[in-house]
């Protein structure tokens, strides 16, 4: 959902005023300034995160990432498995709609211990605005990659070998082949068309409802259950539009969250490393943009700027 930054946790200490941030907080810019509000000097290492690397707290918070996005994988496939396999009229709607409440749920589940990241899309975007470090992020980004792998085991180990072949694990992929009049054919759509979707439904992801979760003002007005349900909605509304608007066969939709299609991907292997690129590709291209919207928009729109680890603060300071 964003990060321990401080943005619903936050408590004020009645004796002092202090406010108390929690304790997987990342510092923000203020707590890095001199009592005479001077910056003091930073290093690459500190804007970096780097002392993060040997923190045991930030690998214990890694857990709830790993663990999260393992039963994201296993929750969100068994769904598209299942919406299926029952023959209903409307597969695609209810299959949204158990998204939006799978994703919420498991965004409260593990928004206190690690932030509610279980997608390496919020986490990006956390550190590039620097809301989170860029070692943090790395470590997240392992624990959420490794939770996706789990994740497709154990839905491996409860679907038979004919499920498991026809739904291909309920991965991501733009095309299958199926057998044609003169042989094999490939139904489904061309990578660049999938790019396109990929990109605009995560930038839409992260501009609709992501935003709100890092806007520190927003964050608490509307609070963790309020947030946690407003992105569970938009994602599971663009993975009702992404592929209901295409209707082919063969495309599962975006991803929006490349660690589900990476688990997938490594367990089952074959065509749905087909294309694989475009779920990295297009949530990479929409994190840059947001992050250049965010920085181009004026400052008292977005409160949690000016951070350290902000990515254009650790490539400006490279040049120093």
């Amino acid at each position: 959902m964003g990060s321990h930054n401080g943005v619903v946790g936050d408590e004020e200490n009645p004796h002092n005023g202090i406010r108390i941030q929690p304790v997987l907080s990342t510092p923000m810019a203020e707590q890095w300034k001199s009592e005479g509000g001077k910056k003091t000097n930073v290093t690459m290492g500190e804007k970096l995160g780097l002392n993060e690397l040997f923190c045991p707290q930030v690998w214990r918070a890694s857990l709830a990432e790993l663990l999260g996005t393992a039963l994201l994988v296993f929750l969100i496939d068994t769904t598209v498995i299942s919406s299926i396999q029952t023959q209903t009229k409307t597969p695609n709607l209810i299959m949204s709609i158990v998204v939006a409440i799978t994703i919420t749920i498991l965004l409260l589940a593990t928004f206190p211990v690690s932030g509610g990241h279980i997608n390496p899309v919020i986490t990006f975007s956390a550190a590039l605005l620097g809301i989170i470090s860029f070692s943090r992020a790395a470590v997240y980004f392992l624990a959420q990659c490794l939770g996706g792998v789990l994740g497709a085991l154990a839905l491996k180990a409860v679907v038979n070998s004919g499920i498991e072949q026809t739904f291909s694990l309920g991965g991501c992929t733009l095309s299958v082949i199926e057998p044609g009049p003169k042989g094999p054919i490939t139904i489904g759509l061309e990578a660049n068309q999938a790019l396109w979707i990929e990109a605009i439904c995560t930038f839409v992801f992260l501009f609709a409802s992501v935003w709100i979760a890092f806007d520190e003002r927003q964050a608490k007005v509307h609070g963790p259950v309020v947030v946690c349900s407003i992105i569970g909605m938009v994602l599971g509304l663009l993975v009702f539009v992404s592929t209901t608007m295409t209707a082919t066969k063969g495309y599962t939709g975006a991803g929006m969250n490349p660690a589900r299609c990476l688990g997938p991907a490594l367990i089952r292997g074959g065509h749905l490393w087909d294309g694989h690129w475009v779920f990295w590709a297009g949530p990479a291209i929409s994190c840059t943009a947001f992050y250049l919207y965010i920085k181009i928009i004026p400052n008292h729109h977005f409160k949690g700027q000016e951070q350290k680890h902000d990515f254009l603060n650790i490539l400006s300071h490279s040049f120093k």
